[in-house]
């Protein structure tokens, strides 16, 4: 199973739909938004696949994102997502708080840990766990999201434009 990793739109439809192609001809199975969504503009941009997703320091009206999220049938984890795809179990945080970060990667619970905040791409293993931050849609240089191949836990940052 193949799946992509979004973070940090904060609102900006145009870049999303730049990613949402992207998406699309590497054939992902789900994607993974790592928080910072902005508007709920974003979430139905994401609504062909199975989409989840959490909130970050800049989603302030989280109420109206989960009504967006959960309208365009998609799921919402609040601020952190334990989940399990292609037999991988899957964290899915900002990373703003960064106690609870550290403790999810420390944990050793996880296959796959995927945060945003930073707008820096990023991966790296700490003992099974691959901790990844795709980069992000907005206020970074290139903009970024990332795939990952889940029986090989392998990732892949793709710059955008």
């Amino acid at each position: 199973m193949r799946i992509g990793v979004v973070s940090d739109t904060h609102g900006h439809l145009h870049n999303t739909l730049a990613a949402v192609r992207m998406l699309e001809s590497l054939e992902v199975e789900a994607v993974l938004h790592c928080g910072d969504i902005g508007t709920p503009d974003i979430p139905p941009a994401l609504a062909r696949w199975q989409a989840h997703f959490v909130f970050g320091n800049c989603d302030h009206d989280e109420a109206e994102l989960r009504r967006a999220i959960q309208m365009a049938g998609l799921h919402c984890h609040d601020r952190f997502g334990d989940l399990t795809l292609g037999g991988r179990r899957i964290a899915l945080i900002h990373s703003d708080d960064v106690r609870r970060f550290r403790t999810t990667i420390d944990s050793g619970e996880f296959d796959l840990v995927c945060y945003g905040h930073s707008h820096k791409a990023e991966f790296h293993t700490k003992g099974k766990t691959l901790v990844l931050n795709p980069g992000a849609l907005y206020r970074a240089n290139p903009h970024s999201l990332a795939i990952v191949e889940l029986k090989s836990l392998e990732p892949t940052i793709i710059p955008l434009g």
